[in-house]
């Protein structure tokens, strides 16, 4: 055979050989792919018969949410939400579900729906049935507080954070989408309070807070007269009450040395930094709080305070729904019905404050005392007091300060912190603050109204802020009421000043009025980032005086509109018209 041949021959040879090789790795490569579209099909229909447990567990959840927000029975409906939301949980928590997370688009949706459920177990599961407990716990809830905030703080952080990051995704449907907005409600408001718990509860050790109680029957831009405060110590969830002071402990007209900028001096005169009563004047808590933690530390004791809370008669009667009526040492009781009375009323008339201050600020001590006892011991049913704080908090009722960075975190943006938002991102805030200024205490009978309007043409919005206070006495009446209720230098004759707060970036455009004594007292203020007009109007009995101020700025970005005020004991809702959004 001829080398020709015998090399022909040997390629034929290596071409029979090659082929099956070929053919074999094209049926593996086959294969692979078949067995990944089956492993593909059957994730998905697993996937799918699981979302199907979750898509059940979470929407009976969110019913139930919706069913308890709109005042249902927490009792009834907590054991049926704490089986959908751990069954929805489990099943969205399975390794095959994570990983088709990864699938571009449908990622996505299984992410927020995975995160929402595992969020609403966390919180049903997790810290509210833990601290509601049963029959069987002996802790006061304080303490059954602290333990759920410590096991699940971070876990519940964490998966508020991955909710709100997919919330902004493009790719969720509508309903994932509508489900993953309403767990993300919810989360965004709980996650950074329980995560503050374990620092605020003295997990770390004691801390102590100065609790303050403010008097609406002598309104200041805060809530009231601030001249009743207590010592609060709280170590390891175990709340416990420590000195007292009232207005009579302290070395009024002696200013605290507290730094205000010169604008709030202008405005609010220097009582407001050397008269502990009207330490509240200002529309900012944090600036009250630190002048109060500055009283007590001058003239009470030294102790160390790591912040300060803020309650007042109006929060008081909400909470005497959780706790049922209180029975004082004077023998009377104090319930839901009749506390914003005999705090702001019925107690001076019977005693005269000018000649027994120390039996009505007796009576305060005893009533603050006999509160918290039953509060710091857990007797109290924790769904009305959650709602009773909430209600509270939203109306400027409660009121919190802390110098810890994740307290100042938690309450960030929330009414509870009481400040005026800096910017108009959020929301376009105003603010129309009445400020007793003759130190009666005729705010129990007076009665107050706000408007805001924002008009947007062209170039130029337009907001425009009205208060409204009317003494609906007859002159008899006023004359009759006991001489501390009346104006301490006026007799039946009454004074305020009412400040409007403009939006950050306008100005002042206008300010007018209607009442007989009514003036402009300053008008080219700026305060908290804000333009301030500050009105006085004295009143008669019978008397109504209204103001209103306009503020314009450039045409933007305007969040919605919203009215900031006292919470006053005859308040009427704000009215909000907004033509900007």
């Amino acid at each position: 055979m001829s080398a020709e041949s015998r090399r022909a021959q040997r390629s034929d040879e290596q071409s029979t050989e090659k082929k099956p090789d070929k053919v074999v790795r094209r049926r593996r490569v086959w294969l692979i792919i078949t067995l990944v579209v089956i492993a593909l099909l059957l994730a998905v229909c697993w996937v799918g018969l699981r979302a199907i447990t979750v898509k059940d567990g979470l929407t009976k959840s969110q019913e139930l949410i919706s069913d308890i927000q709109n005042g249902g029975d927490v009792d009834k409906a907590l054991p049926e939400l704490s089986e959908n939301a751990a069954s929805a949980g489990a099943a969205a928590s399975d390794p095959v579900w994570w990983l088709m997370e990864w699938v571009p688009v449908v990622g996505d949706n299984l992410r927020g729906v995975r995160l929402a459920a595992q969020s609403l177990d966390a919180l049903v599961n997790g810290v509210a049935l833990p601290v509601m407990g049963d029959e069987s716990d002996t802790d006061p809830v304080t303490v059954r507080l602290l333990k759920a905030s410590e096991d699940e703080g971070d876990h519940i952080t964490q998966l508020a954070d991955g909710l709100d990051a997919v919330s902004n995704s493009p790719f969720l449907i509508s309903v994932v989408r509508d489900g993953v907005d309403q767990v993300d409600e919810v989360m965004s408001a709980a996650a950074p309070m329980i995560s503050m718990m374990p620092t605020l509860l003295g997990g770390d050790g004691e801390r102590n807070y100065l609790l303050v109680f403010q008097n609406n029957a002598e309104s200041l831009a805060l809530g009231g007269s601030a001249a009743a405060q207590t010592l609060v110590k709280v170590d390891k969830g175990v709340i416990s009450m420590g000195a007292q002071g009232d207005s009579g402990s302290y070395q009024n007209g002696t200013a605290v040395d507290v730094p205000v900028p010169d604008a709030a001096i202008q405005l609010y005169t220097s009582y407001l930094v050397d008269h502990i009563n009207t330490s509240t004047s200002r529309p900012d808590f944090p600036t009250a709080a630190q002048i109060l933690r500055a009283w007590w530390q001058r003239d009470i004791a030294p102790d160390e305070v790591a912040g300060v809370i803020s309650i007042d008669p109006l929060a008081l009667q909400r909470i005497l729904v959780a706790t049922g009526p209180i029975e004082l040492e004077s023998g009377e009781t104090l319930s839901s019905d009749n506390a914003v009375s005999v705090l702001l009323s019925e107690v001076y008339g019977r005693w005269d404050s000018y000649k027994e201050p120390e039996l009505v600020d007796g009576f305060f001590a005893d009533t603050a005392a006999a509160i918290f006892d039953t509060i710091a011991a857990g007797d109290f049913d924790i769904k009305d007091m959650m709602w009773a704080i909430t209600e509270s908090a939203s109306q400027g009722s409660v009121l919190v300060w802390g110098d810890d960075k994740k307290v100042a975190d938690a309450i960030d943006g929330t009414k509870m912190s009481g400040i005026l938002p800096a910017h108009n991102k959020d929301v376009t805030a105003v603010g129309v603050y009445f400020n007793n200024s003759n130190g009666s205490k005729i705010d129990y009978f007076t009665e107050t109204a706000t408007t805001a309007t924002a008009v947007c043409e062209g170039d130029t919005a337009t907001f425009t802020a009205t208060g409204s206070l009317t003494l609906p006495l007859t002159q008899r009446q006023a004359e009759a009421l006991p001489r501390y209720v009346q104006s301490m230098t006026f007799g039946a004759r009454f004074r305020d000043w009412i400040f409007v707060y403009g939006p950050p970036g306008t100005t002042l455009s206008d300010a007018t009025f209607n009442g007989d004594e009514v003036s402009v007292m300053h008008r080219d203020v700026d305060d908290l980032g804000r333009p301030v007009v500050a009105f006085e109007a004295w009143f008669d009995p019978g008397d109504t005086v209204d103001v209103t101020a306009t503020f314009v700025g450039a045409s933007g970005d305007y969040g919605p509109l919203e009215m900031r005020t006292n919470p006053m004991v005859n308040g009427a809702k704000p009215v909000v018209t907004d033509n900007c959004g």
